[in-house]
This record gives C-alpha cells, sequence and structure tokens, in this order.
C-alpha cells in the first residue's frame, strides 16, 4: 500500500510539474507574439496607397515604437477638419497596426488625421513582451505627447481586441487629459515649456473580452478551460514580474466616467461571447454603447457590416470631438 502511494504521489509531482512547464511555454507564446502576420505581406500597394508618413514615436518609458502618420482628408459637407483633433487606432494582439489602417484609415482619416501605431513587440517597434494593456499604456502615452508636440488638443482612440483593451486601460491609468498637470514631467527644467497632453475625448472599442482568460479558453481543450487560463496567466504574471490583469477591461472600465465609449462585438465571437460583451457594458459608465453584429466573428463587424460599422464609428467620434470643441470655447 505504502508503495503504491508513493508511486501515485510520484505521478501526480510529474503531472503537476508537466502542467508548469507547459503554461510556462504557452505564457512565452502569448508574451511573444507574432511581429507580422502572413497576409500583411500583400499590403505594400493598399499602404502605399493610403500614402502618409512613416514616424518614429518613443513610448514613456523608452521604447521606440513604429507608425504611420495620416493626414486628415474632406469628410464631406457636414464636417469640417481641425488639426488639433486625431485618431489613435490601436491593433490585437500579433501583427502589425498594417492591416487596420487599410481596412479603417480611409474612413477614420475623414474625420481626423490618424496615427496608427504598432505596439512594443509588434511591427518595426521595440522589442518587448505583449501585456495585454499593462505596458502598453505607456505607449499610447507616447503616442500623445507625439501628437501634443504637433499641437493635438483633442485624441479618440479607436482599438481592435487587444488595442480596446489598451485603450481602455490607458484611460483609467493616465487619466483622460482634462486635469492640466495630468503626465507633467516633473524633472524637466522650469523653464522649458511643454506641449499639454491631449485629452482623450472618445473611445472605440472592438472585440474587448472583459477579462484576459477568456482570450485564451477558446484554444484550450478539455472541460477546465477556465482554470487552465487563469493558471496561464498566473504563468505570465511570474515571468514578467507583473500581472496584466490588474489593467483587465472588466476592473478598470468603470473609471471611463465623461469619456463616450463605443463597445462593438460580433454575434459569433467565439472568443468575446454576446454574453461577455454584455456583462463588459453592463460594468461600464452610464452612456456607453454596446454593438452587436449578426454573422460576425472576432475583429468581423466591419466586414460583415461595413457601410453601418464606418457610420456608427465616425457619428461616435464625431458627436465626441463636437463636444469638445464646445466646450473648449
Amino acid at each position: 500500500m505504502i508503495r503504491r502511494g508513493f508511486l501515485a504521489a510520484g505521478g501526480a509531482v510529474v503531472s503537476i510539474a508537466s502542467f508548469r512547464t507547459l503554461t510556462r511555454r504557452a505564457a512565452r507564446r502569448l508574451l511573444e507574439a507574432p511581429r507580422v502576420l502572413p497576409e500583411e505581406a500583400g499590403l505594400r500597394p493598399a499602404l502605399d496607397a493610403l500614402g502618409g508618413e512613416v514616424v518614429r514615436v518613443r513610448a514613456r518609458d523608452g521604447l521606440r515604437l513604429s507608425g504611420r502618420w495620416l493626414e486628415g482628408e474632406p469628410g464631406g459637407p457636414n464636417w469640417v477638419l481641425d488639426p488639433r483633433e486625431a485618431i489613435v487606432l490601436l491593433h490585437g494582439w500579433s501583427g502589425s497596426v498594417a492591416p487596420h489602417l487599410v481596412e479603417c484609415g480611409p474612413f477614420l482619416r475623414r474625420t481626423a488625421g490618424v496615427l496608427g501605431l504598432d505596439s512594443r513587440g509588434h511591427g518595426e517597434s521595440d522589442d518587448s513582451p505583449t501585456t495585454f494593456g499593462l505596458r502598453e499604456v505607456e505607449d499610447v502615452a507616447g503616442a500623445l505627447s507625439w501628437l501634443g508636440e504637433r499641437g493635438v488638443e483633442r485624441v479618440a482612440l479607436v482599438g481592435m481586441s487587444m488595442g480596446g483593451i489598451t485603450a481602455i486601460a490607458s484611460v483609467a491609468v493616465l487619466g483622460d487629459g482634462s486635469l492640466a498637470g495630468t503626465d507633467v514631467d516633473v524633472a524637466a527644467p522650469a523653464y522649458v515649456p511643454s506641449p499639454r497632453r491631449p485629452r482623450i475625448v472618445a473611445i472605440v472599442a472592438d472585440s474587448v473580452s472583459p477579462d484576459l482568460p477568456s482570450v485564451a479558453v477558446p484554444s484550450i481543450p478539455g472541460p477546465a478551460r477556465r482554470i487552465v487560463a487563469a493558471r496561464l496567466f498566473d504563468a505570465v504574471a511570474r515571468t514578467i514580474g507583473d500581472d496584466p490583469r490588474a489593467t483587465e477591461p472588466i476592473r478598470v472600465i468603470g473609471l471611463l466616467e465623461g469619456v463616450p465609449l463605443l463597445l462593438i462585438s460580433g454575434e459569433a465571437d467565439p472568443i468575446v461571447t454576446p454574453e461577455a460583451a454584455r456583462r463588459l457594458a453592463a460594468a461600464a459608465p452610464p452612456g456607453t454603447e454596446l454593438w452587436t453584429v449578426p454573422g460576425a466573428g472576432h475583429r468581423g463587424a466591419h466586414g460583415v457590416a461595413p457601410g453601418e460599422y464606418e457610420t456608427r464609428v465616425t457619428r461616435h467620434v464625431r458627436v465626441a470631438f463636437l463636444g469638445a470643441r464646445e466646450a473648449a470655447l
């Protein structure tokens, strides 16, 4: 009996050790997102057609980020472009911002200039682990500073999947910029004037999961997928020495008071289910709009309903910009 007990205990130890090894490897894969997706190879003609300027942005913690700036274009007789307004476009886990610029840049730039940003560890930006919004907030802070130096005063954040998580976390961590002292460099010499950080006046968050473990659940087999996903993010936290779940949307979305938020989800999304999208919207401040698109998968709403997508996003951002213009008078 004792021998059998030792054998059973030994088997359990091996199983636990194997499980920990597997979760460490899986955590590494999450942290080391592919910089460029295979389908991006064919985007060069479309990017060239967009034009714009390839730029380099310095994140608040010093990393060098790659981006592309698209000047605003006339948006019809009922809209007047204001050079003091801009949209920051944030991509999802893996790949660069290029596919989102090709897909959404043409209509977004009819409202304001667009800065498409490669998050840390993606595209041509500096190496860094992917932290699902926790440190990507520093990228947004750098983008806001870059825009502020160019006279931009009002910004809308448009984020896809992880980019939406980052957009929500950015307001929660950085504030919306409405306070004069926000994000001031206290070490800067007093005689050197620094541009005021632009105010974040709106967010569009497409395909955003309320919690981070849910992002991994669909790719995990077996009945204990949620438990395994939680352990996976435990391993992520141990690896980077900080926990990305601290800024996951369900924890911080209530702090977005005063920043209009449009949540977009796909009815056929296996990662962010309609129930999950409703749960996130319920935790958001009053006035948050949730649009669920029938037949759309993860990040598929624009492909399924391009006309309505562009109309809703444009209206949301323009109404926020107009409100901010009036408040500035």
